[in-house]
């Protein structure tokens, strides 16, 4: 019978915690809470909860979340974090799963649906990989958007949805877009792109038309045309800020006596 650890990142997450670790007592042996700095009770909520608690500066994303993993006191690691709620047939298959042992793949995908003004965004539903194997899979090492990197090995897929309550307000997810398009723009800067004004110009009604149609947001009324006009604002701030960084790296090399 496998044994599971499940693992959760925190920062001032008092507010969703006790919600996501009530569901993960369904099936996990363990939950691990690595906390970066809470100032609201997380980290008395999360030991009155009984998880097994760390606490450890802001890393970044990838290495906190590898970090959690490596004080599991399992090898296999359940990567959910507080906003999140494992659903009773997501949970019913982790158990499922933990019965039948061995000879399994080294990771698993599954589905997340996410919320937005209380409308639950089924089309702009994700797959992904959050059950694995430590022993052969790692968290990427990523400014933002980080992944478990199987390997290249193949990954299996559980039944049931991962709820994620992620909505908290227009304000926030404006906070949250601006501080990963900075992510993703020093990232795509450190990894030699350049600045594109025809991504600029194509990139963000594509992605309307992505979100509008193709995942059906549509349906959803007013919160799924606002869902979409907060991701073409993702599309136009990534590509500005990555032109900013070139232009601003421009400027050091030519007041240093180099040339453009």
């Amino acid at each position: 019978m496998h044994r599971l650890s499940a693992v959760i990142i925190t920062r001032n997450e008092a507010e969703r915690l006790e919600r996501c670790v009530s569901a993960c007592r369904e099936f996990a042996d363990e939950i691990v809470v690595v906390d970066s700095g809470s100032t609201d009770g997380t980290l008395e909520l999360a030991r009155e909860l009984g998880c097994a608690v760390y606490e450890n500066p802001w890393p970044g994303y990838g290495r906190q979340r590898n970090f959690a993993a490596e004080r599991a006191a399992n090898d296999w690691v359940f990567w959910v974090d507080a906003d999140e709620v494992v659903g009773d047939e997501l949970a019913a298959a982790l158990r499922a799963w933990k019965a039948k042992g061995e000879g399994s793949p080294v990771a698993f995908e599954l589905e997340r649906i996410g919320d937005f003004m209380g409308r639950w965004l089924e089309g702009a539903s994700e797959r992904l990989v959050r059950l694995y194997d430590r022993r052969a899979c790692v968290v990427t090492d990523v400014p933002v958007h980080e992944a478990v990197d199987t390997g290249g090995k193949r990954a299996g897929a559980l039944p049931g949805v991962l709820w994620h309550h992620g909505f908290r307000s227009i304000s926030d997810h404006v906070v949250r877009f601006n501080n990963y398009t900075t992510l993703e723009a020093e990232k795509a800067h450190a990894q030699g792109r350049r600045f594109s004004v025809w991504r600029l110009l194509w990139r963000p009604p594509a992605r309307l038309m992505q979100r509008l149609f193709l995942q059906g947001l549509y349906r959803k009324g007013i919160a799924g045309l606002v869902v979409c006009v907060l991701w073409v604002e993702y599309e136009i701030m990534r590509e500005l800020k990555l032109g900013e960084l070139e232009w601003r790296a421009a400027d050091t090399r030519e007041a240093a006596g180099g040339t453009r």
